[in-house]
């Protein structure tokens, strides 16, 4: 019985012990009811012959052959036992084999658990936890900013700041008024006269 529930042994043809013991089993089961159906049927015949012989005054006949008649029941009795029997054994050894099953199911689900336990450790796990936990805090605080979640102190702090770099995106603008002869040079004409120089200096001034 041991070796039948131990870890099953393949042989050729990826056939088990348990395998070879079941199939053993069941052929002994066919086997008894080959036999009970044998004794039945000579059951029969005997209790015929019985009632013939007392009919024609053979008493003692009669007698012997229920005798061996009964004998034979008994051991009818006998065979049904045995074929229940090898019916819960022939259970009880396919669950053990289902069972099997199962714990080397349970062994590779566990190996498989410890390997990535390998591949990531408890802190990496926290730290994942709190990187995820930070995230989720800081975009908490960027939809209450959006959905109106600012002060009208810094409404006011946001337009100081607005302002100030619209300030220093602008270009410089030069105060006070131009010198038209040191702010406008024009190049000298071959021949021009300084009077006519001086109009054009003003013409360009004006525009």
């Amino acid at each position: 019985m041991g070796a039948l529930f131990g870890k099953p042994k393949k042989k050729e043809g990826g056939i088990t012990d348990q395998d070879r013991a079941v199939l053993q089993l069941k052929q002994q089961r066919d086997k008894l009811k080959q036999y009970q159906k044998k004794i039945t049927v000579q059951l029969e015949k005997d209790r015929c012959t019985a009632k013939q012989l007392l009919h024609d005054g053979k008493k003692d006949k009669a007698k012997a052959l229920l005798r061996k008649k009964k004998y034979q029941e008994s051991l009818l009795t006998k065979t049904d036992a045995q074929l229940e029997n090898i019916g819960n054994l022939v259970q009880e050894i396919e669950f053990a084999q289902v069972e099997l099953q199962v714990v080397e199911g349970l062994k590779s689900g566990n190996e498989a658990l410890k390997k990535m336990h390998q591949l990531m450790s408890l802190e990496d796990v926290e730290k994942i936890m709190d990187d995820t936990q930070e995230a989720v805090e800081y975009q908490r605080e960027i939809d209450d900013l959006l959905s109106g979640g600012l002060t009208q102190e810094d409404e006011d702090d946001v337009l100081a700041e607005l302002d100030d770099l619209v300030k220093q995106s602008l270009p410089d603008v030069p105060t006070g008024e131009l010198d038209v002869d040191e702010e406008l040079e024009l190049p000298d004409v071959p021949g021009e006269r300084p009077r006519e120089k001086t109009r054009k200096k003003e013409a360009l001034a004006a525009s």
